[in-house]
C-alpha cells in the first residue's frame, strides 16, 4: 500500500507513525479527526453567517414598516417670498430715455418730369449745423456726440521725441577724456581679428534716455572684415554708466549719439 507522506492527517501514514504506541493519546485523535472538526467548523461559519444576514435583513424590514407607519406627510404650502420692510425707501425710478440727437433726412436727387416736389431738400446751412441721417427729427438739446467706438478706443499715447541735437548735449561722467579711458580699459580686442591684423572704427549709434541710461544701441558702420570688433564696440557701449541727459528747454529729453570706437593694433 502507497502511502503519502506529506499528508500528516493520513489514516495509514498515522497507523505506521503509531503502531506499538497509545493511540489512545490525544495526538492519534486529533489527526485521525481532524477532517471532521475541519468540515464542522467550515459548517458553523456558514450557518452563523447566514443567520447574521437573515437577522438584519428582518430586523431592517420591521424598522422600514415602523417608519411608514408613523411617517406623515405635511403638504401644507410654504411662502418663500421675502418679507417687505416698509422702512427701505421705494426703488429708484428708471433712468430717463437718451436725448434724441437733431438730425436732417438726406433726400437724394430724382428727376421728374413735372417741376414739383413733395419734399424740398434742406439748404446747404442747415445741413453743416446739423446730423445727416435717413429721417427728420427735433433734438433735445442736450445730446452728446459719441465717437464711433463708443469712446472705449484704447488712448494711444504719443512716443517722446528723439532729439539728434539739442541745447544740451548729453556726456559721459568726466567727459571725453574718461570716456575714451572707458572704452580701452572695458574692450578687449577679438581674438579673430587680432590674429588676422584686422583694424578699423566702428561707429555705434544710441539714445540717451532722460535718466541717463543707453537703449537702442545699434552698428552704423561696421569694421571692414571684422564682425567680432563690432560684436564688442556693440558690447561695451550697452554695458556704459548712465550719462548726463541732454537738455532742451530745460528739460530732459532723448538724444541720440554717434560714438566712433577705434580698433587699432600697436
Amino acid at each position: 500500500m502507497q502511502v503519502n507522506w506529506n499528508n500528516v492527517v493520513s489514516p495509514s501514514r498515522n497507523d505506521i507513525v503509531f503502531d506499538g504506541r497509545n493511540q489512545s493519546y490525544g495526538a492519534f485523535e486529533l489527526r485521525r479527526k481532524y477532517s471532521e472538526t475541519v468540515m464542522w467548523i467550515v459548517v458553523g461559519l456558514i450557518a452563523t453567517t447566514v443567520l447574521i444576514i437573515a437577522t438584519k435583513f428582518i430586523l431592517d424590514l420591521k424598522g422600514a414598516d415602523a417608519i411608514d407607519a408613523n411617517v406623515k406627510l405635511d403638504m401644507t404650502q410654504i411662502d418663500l417670498t421675502p418679507p417687505v420692510d416698509k422702512s427701505e425707501p421705494p426703488p429708484p425710478p428708471p433712468p430717463p430715455p437718451p436725448p434724441v440727437m437733431e438730425t436732417v433726412k438726406f433726400v437724394p436727387p430724382v428727376i421728374k418730369d413735372d417741376a414739383t416736389e413733395e419734399e424740398p431738400p434742406p439748404p446747404q446751412e442747415k445741413l453743416a449745423e446739423t446730423t445727416v441721417s435717413t429721417v427728420t427729427q427735433e433734438g433735445s438739446g442736450d445730446e452728446v456726440v459719441v465717437p464711433s467706438d463708443g469712446g472705449n478706443g484704447p488712448i494711444e499715447e504719443k512716443a517722446p521725441e528723439i532729439f539728434t541735437v539739442v541745447e544740451q548735449m548729453p556726456e559721459f561722467p568726466g567727459g571725453m577724456a574718461e570716456l575714451n579711458k572707458y572704452l580701452l580699459k572695458n574692450i578687449s580686442y577679438p581674438q579673430v581679428e587680432k590674429e588676422a591684423g584686422i583694424m578699423g572704427k566702428c561707429y555705434v549709434k544710441f539714445v540717451v534716455e532722460p535718466d541717463g541710461s543707453i537703449s537702442n544701441a545699434e552698428v552704423l558702420r561696421g569694421v571692414t572684415g571684422g564682425p567680432g570688433c563690432d560684436k564688442e564696440a556693440l558690447r561695451v557701449v550697452k554695458s556704459m554708466p548712465k550719462w548726463s541727459a541732454g537738455k532742451q528747454n530745460g528739460r530732459s529729453v532723448r538724444v541720440y549719439f554717434n560714438l566712433p570706437v577705434n580698433f587699432k593694433l600697436n
